[in-house]
């Protein structure tokens, strides 16, 4: 479909602008007059092509519009259909935008006999070290964690640390802002091994909320070992005061008496 235009007198943008009455006849051409409703507007694609949007009425498509672009080579060149298509506008119902399954995943979500495999490349994990056939060094190996196909890499323990750090064992919790005290210095807190330990541990009081669970070293809570609690009178009892600033004088009438009998 082609729109001879003479562009002597006026711009290549304006000829595309004006090529309104084109563009609709490549939108009814393409769905039928029943479906295409009044021109909504122009977007500029570039220096040489604009779509011209108009209104979707399509049973289903409510807020959609028909988009056709029309385009030209320069100054002379006639005015040419691109493309038509329907495109949502800016109140059009659309669908969510797709997520591969394995980035929908969330903490909880896998349960009982569910498989969850890694990716081959995922940067949370690098190759460990093979097993060796010294036994001094299996057992320093299995200590240290090693021996086995994957460990945390660099990445994958700061990722994990942010993590604790930021959820609801952290420092910046809620409990931990009005504890009397941190997790690095109760009697209760387990540190762990490796890289993680100067920062993380596990708390191992029954009576603590974070029980079984790692803690940050700076997170805290009321059940912290070294709390102590001053025992006082649940009621008010207000400290006896003498207010010597003014004496009354009461006469003894009966001294007065035995002083005149004698």
């Amino acid at each position: 479909m082609t729109l001879l235009l003479t562009l002597d007198d006026g711009s290549v943008r304006r000829a595309l602008v004006d090529a309104v009455e084109f563009a609709r006849e490549a939108a009814v051409a393409e769905a039928g007059a029943e479906q295409v409703g009044p021109h909504a507007g122009v977007r500029h694609e570039d220096a040489v092509a604009v779509s011209h949007l108009f209104e979707a009425w399509v049973p289903g498509y409510r807020g959609w519009h028909w988009s056709v672009t029309v385009a030209t080579c320069g100054l002379g060149m006639p005015v040419t259909v691109s493309e038509v298509v329907l495109t949502p506008g800016p109140e059009a119902l659309v669908a969510p935008k797709w997520v591969p399954w394995e980035r929908r995943v969330r903490a909880g979500d896998l349960g009982v006999g569910d498989i969850l495999p890694t990716d081959g490349d995922d940067p949370r994990l690098v190759p460990a070290y093979l097993a060796s056939d010294d036994s001094a060094v299996e057992a320093v190996a299995h200590e240290a964690g090693l021996g086995r196909v994957h460990v945390l890499s660099r990445f994958g323990r700061q990722e994990v640390a942010s993590r604790w750090r930021n959820g609801e064992f952290g420092p910046r919790s809620d409990m931990a802002r009005s504890a009397p005290g941190s997790c690095g210095t109760c009697g209760f807190y387990l540190p762990l091994a490796g890289s993680l330990r100067a920062a993380f541990g596990v708390c191992g009081n029954e009576i603590s909320p974070a029980d079984g669970h790692v803690v940050n070293a700076e997170y805290g809570c009321g059940a912290h070992s070294e709390v102590e609690v001053e025992l006082t009178s649940s009621v008010p009892v207000a400290e006896l005061v003498y207010d010597d600033s003014l004496l009354d004088m009461e006469p003894l009438a009966d001294a007065v008496h035995a002083d005149d009998g004698e």
